[in-house]
């Protein structure tokens, strides 16, 4: 019976628990690397053999730090198509959007790609990841920062840039104006205060675009 068993375990191949996962991100999966046995595969989806072309990035040392860890572009560009798509949906991103646009408004936070970066530590430097906003936010609209979830800020400070995935527009009654998502270009994957952190609503539609992608990988092969 057992050797029945096994020789129809290829149909279930994919479903053998051949992975780790981060403590810090029960996420992302950890996969031995097939080529390099001082590597790592960090991917999303549980599927084994991973496939490079979908996955996070290499590491060499777990958890993975920013000397350690190699991203996948083709990673980020998936990440900003499904930020560009769903981030206007965002429940978190919405409440930052509503406190935005309340009377009290918000520090100053300035339109994307002219914000200045000034030492840790200093009044330029990080802070709201949980609520950002700006200077006559109150009834009169402006720009709201999508960032990782890995760093807690305090209330009306602005995050790291290596933390900020985007930005979106808000109107003056606080609602996100869709389809004007713009990718911050200094989002880092992983930094020394951990990997990847996104609200569960976009990880969910994360996940869901990669097993789409994966679903088209295995159409062509």
């Amino acid at each position: 019976m057992l050797a029945t068993r096994f020789r129809v375990a290829p149909t279930l191949r994919n479903a053998v628990r051949s992975f780790t996962t981060l403590p810090s991100n029960p996420h992302i999966k950890v996969f031995p690397h097939p080529k390099d046995p001082k590597s790592y595969i960090l991917c999303l989806l549980p599927t084994t053999p991973p496939s490079p072309t979908l996955s996070i990035g290499t590491t060499t040392a777990l958890p993975p730090t920013p000397q350690s860890f190699t991203t996948n572009p083709h990673f980020l560009s998936i990440l900003n198509s499904v930020l560009a798509e769903h981030a206007y949906s965002d429940p978190g991103l919405q409440s930052q959007a509503q406190a935005f646009a309340s009377p009290a408004g918000f520090s100053f936070l300035p339109r994307p790609g002219s914000r200045k970066v000034g030492k840790k530590g200093s009044d330029t430097g990080a802070g709201g990841a949980s609520a950002e906003g700006g200077a006559g936010g109150a009834g009169m609209g402006g720009w709201v920062h999508l960032s990782d979830e890995r760093t807690p800020v305090d209330f009306g400070r602005i995050a790291w840039p290596e933390d900020i995935f985007g930005s979106v527009e808000v109107d003056g009654q606080g609602k996100i104006i869709e389809g004007t998502f713009q990718g911050s270009g200094t989002y880092r994957v992983v930094t020394n205060q951990g990997i990847l952190g996104l609200s569960p609503f976009l990880m969910e539609k994360l996940v869901a675009r990669f097993r789409e992608e994966e679903a088209k990988e295995q159409q062509k092969a």
